[in-house]
């Protein structure tokens, strides 16, 4: 085989794998932006004080953005739908890249803190809408980039865990590698430049992929399928996958309520393991979730994303039980504890971290995936929220329950917490079904029965026949495969 030949052999490969990280890996914002907002809260106390940016100021910056990233998912669900994947996915890199450039540049009138802290908050709700944005329109579209001609049928759902999940988790990464970087670069001299620029870099990523995306087109699935020009039977819809959907979306709800509150522990501990070395801590923070997003998506192609999610949940709950009943023995150890308690993260990135995205955006049918998906994120957001301020209260009730046990208080959310993961895993093994490969081509292929049956009309079903020409399915069949 010629070089020539070799090359033109390989391209589909490349471009369609391609196709699948540029609609997921956006979501890398979301990780940066949730993460790095925890060290710009910090370094704003540092430089005006905790009597002009107290707890409050601080709670009411980071909750905005959960708010904003539900109205996203929620509203760019639909949009998604209607008016297609790369129009919401275009729209909410450009939302992410003007409004992580305007929280760097918050001011208030006359300099005012009190006008610094509006702007900013209203700035971060902004922000929070286009990356709940991404979950529906990116994820969405990656899903469907995944079952495109030239994707190895074994290896379609490993792409999309790696172009979804774990750029999450290395926004997370990331975010706290930036604010240290810039404070070595400028010092405890210049916080200011430290904070607004650690906002700022936010935009080359959304940039970055914006480029990426501009063209792109239609996954095919959505330009066969979609109800993009026809009435949707919403009614019908509910009646056939509102049981899939509930499950997914308390699945969802109960994993980013352990989860969320749970990454709490995560400065603690590695502050203790490395003496408070910042740098060091951050390199122990990456060992609690890249293992388990990247591990997970080698094993989600051999046993699906159902019972990879209940593999990692039961994991979870029996390494957070262990942690519970020998809590206090782990934390004289602490090396010990880091690497029980990294286990236990990762157990869960490999599981519902990985596949509740897969599962909700693979579940329902194409004309409705968008909003499907969007609910379910919105639910899971919803947890994360509750989650993050019902945690002290969970330490401090079982803390005072038993005050004479010092420990204690902080056992309580690994009881609840595991626990919960426990009933999870029961849920996904009750009520949601397990995912083939092409899975989607056959659900389409059913829901489109399901419809006739009930008598509407599928021929309005689709785009018009002028917009169904696709590059991507145009290829040889015999292309080799990823």
């Amino acid at each position: 085989m010629s070089v020539e030949q070799s090359n033109a052999y390989r391209k589909p490969r490349l471009s369609q794998v391609s196709l699948i990280f540029a609609c997921g890996t956006a979501l890398f914002s979301d990780g940066y932006a949730n993460g790095v907002i925890g060290a710009v809260n910090t370094l704003l106390k540092r430089i005006y004080g905790t009597d002009k940016f107290d707890t409050h100021y601080s709670n009411t910056i980071s909750s905005v953005a959960f708010a904003g990233t539900v109205a996203g998912m929620l509203i760019f669900g639909y949009l998604s739908d209607k008016m297609g994947r790369k129009f919401g996915m275009m729209l909410a890199t450009g939302i992410v890249a003007l409004f992580s450039g305007l929280s760097a540049a918050s001011s208030g009138a006359h300099h005012s803190v009190d006008g610094l802290i509006a702007m900013l908050a209203a700035c971060r709700f902004l922000l929070g809408i286009g990356i709940g944005a991404e979950y529906p329109c990116g994820s969405v579209a990656a899903s469907e980039q995944s079952e495109e001609p030239g994707i190895n049928k074994n290896a379609q759902h490993r792409w999309f865990a790696l172009a979804t999940n774990s750029m999450i988790d290395f926004g997370f990464v990331i975010s706290a590698f930036v604010p240290l970087v810039l404070f070595w670069i400028f010092g405890e001299n210049h916080l200011r430049a430290v904070w607004r620029l650690s906002l700022g870099l936010g935009v080359v990523p959304a940039l970055a992929v914006f480029v990426w995306r501009l063209r792109m087109e239609e996954p095919t699935r959505f330009k066969k399928d979609s109800m993009a020009r026809a009435k949707v039977p919403y009614m019908l819809i509910i009646r056939r996958y509102w049981v899939s959907l509930a499950a997914i979306s308390t699945t969802w709800f109960i994993y980013d309520f352990i989860t969320y509150p749970f990454g709490l522990y995560t400065s603690t501990v590695t502050n203790t393991i490395t003496g408070g070395n910042d740098s060091l801590s951050v390199v122990f923070g990456c060992l609690f979730y890249i293992p388990g997003t990247v591990g997970g998506a080698f094993v989600v192609d051999y046993l699906g994303p159902k019972y990879t999610m209940i593999l990692g949940l039961v994991s979870q709950a029996i390494i957070g039980f262990i942690m519970s009943g020998l809590y206090t023995q782990l934390t004289n150890h602490i090396a010990a504890f880091a690497v029980v308690y990294g286990i236990f993260l990762s157990f869960g990135e490999l599981g519902p971290g990985n596949c509740l995205g897969m599962l909700a955006a693979k579940s329902g049918p194409t004309a409705v995936r968008g909003q499907f998906y969007g609910i379910a994120a919105a639910i899971g957001k919803i947890g994360a929220f509750g989650g993050t301020w019902a945690w002290q209260r969970i330490v401090d009730d079982f803390q005072n329950r038993h005050p004479n046990d010092p420990n204690i208080g902080n056992t309580g959310p690994f009881w609840i917490g595991s626990g919960l993961a426990i009933f999870s895993a029961i849920i996904t093994f009750l009520f949601i079904r397990p995912l083939s490969h092409d899975g989607m081509a056959e659900e389409d292929r059913q829901f489109r029965e399901y419809l006739e049956a009930h008598g509407y009309d599928t021929s309005q079903m689709g785009l018009m026949e002028s917009e169904t020409t696709s590059i991507s399915s145009t290829g040889d069949e015999k292309t080799e495969k990823v």
